[in-house]
């Protein structure tokens, strides 16, 4: 497929040098402390960058190669993410994360169906094509269960349901939604936890540390999420955490993730949902000197731009 154009960049502080590949692209609608963070490691290391609005980008076929040949997706919409990765793929670009991952991690039957293939233990979990049909199968997965839209973040519409009748009224306002797609009930059951969940990161392959999240009374006591009010502190990393992250961001094609894990009953390891757009600042809170996620995406984004380069 041919090349796309594209509008809306910013230039970063630094140029391209000659010889080089291109400035690296860092697609990001909001600028975020995240993404703050990101670009100032990048200055750091000396790596050429230009900052991409994703509102305002375009993309058109047969209009040459992209002008950076490697671009940073730190574009918070899924939706606009997945199709930026797709429109540079197409010209010949390389994406971080990859249009592939970042559409796999952006649905979670997907994510659970690749979990599962690559043999890693995950919640009991089950697909309803209609809300009609979900009630039947949150029964098969016994109560209490949790209904989650398939795409989504930030812990929003994801419902604990505790009986039949708490499933049906939840289910009676989902065929009430006017997308087809929020008809298709995706379900767990409720693993029983300390009340908080684990976040790690991997980056390039490699874990680079993990962190509690405890959960907050705006959750409900149970929702670990830090937009939610959860508490982040640092998480001893144990072979198993750091095998688990590592072989779930593999099995989702990511360079850059966030991995969710359950300790169901305070023991086993359950991997729960990969984020290929994985936010970091409450991790970094909670981890301190210890590691500099924001360096260590700089470090990869250089690594990898070098094998561009080269």
């Amino acid at each position: 497929m041919s090349p796309p154009v594209q509008t809306g960049a910013t230039a970063g502080p630094r140029a391209a040098e000659p010889g080089a590949a291109g400035p690296v692209g860092v697609i990001a609608s909001r600028v975020r402390l995240d993404e703050k963070r990101i670009l100032a490691a990048l200055d750091r290391r000396a790596v050429p960058y230009e900052r991409l609005d994703g509102r305002a980008c375009r993309y058109e076929l047969d209009a040459g190669p992209p002008r950076w040949p490697l671009v940073l997706n730190r574009e918070i919409g899924q939706v606009r993410a997945a199709y930026a990765a797709r429109g540079l793929e197409a010209a010949g670009g390389t994406v971080i994360n990859s249009a592939a991952a970042t559409e796999l991690c952006g649905d979670k039957w997907r994510t659970s169906v690749a979990l599962r293939r690559a043999g890693l233990p995950v919640p009991r979990t089950a697909l309803a094509l209609t809300p009609e049909a979900a009630l039947d199968t949150i029964e098969r997965i016994g109560y209490p269960a949790v209904i989650k839209p398939l795409q989504g973040s930030w812990g929003r519409l994801v419902t604990a349901v505790r009986d039949r009748h708490a499933a049906a009224a939840v289910l009676e306002h989902v065929a009430a939604l006017p997308s087809p797609q929020s008809h298709v009930v995706y379900v767990q059951e409720m693993v029983e936890t300390p009340g908080r969940d684990v976040r790690a990161i991997v980056i390039g392959g490699r874990l680079v540390g993990a962190v509690h999240r405890s959960a907050g009374e705006e959750a409900g006591g149970w929702r670990a999420n830090v937009a939610l009010g959860a508490t982040t502190e640092r998480c001893a990393v144990t072979a198993e955490l750091a095998e688990l992250a590592e072989e779930a961001a593999r099995a989702v094609g990511a360079d850059i993730a966030g991995v969710d894990l359950l300790e169901e009953r305070g023991e086993r390891l359950l991997v729960l949902e990969v984020n290929s757009g994985v936010e970091f600042s409450g991790f970094q809170e909670a981890m301190g000197d210890a590691v500099d996620v924001a360096d260590r995406i700089a470090g990869h984004v250089a690594a990898r731009r070098e094998g561009v380069r080269a």
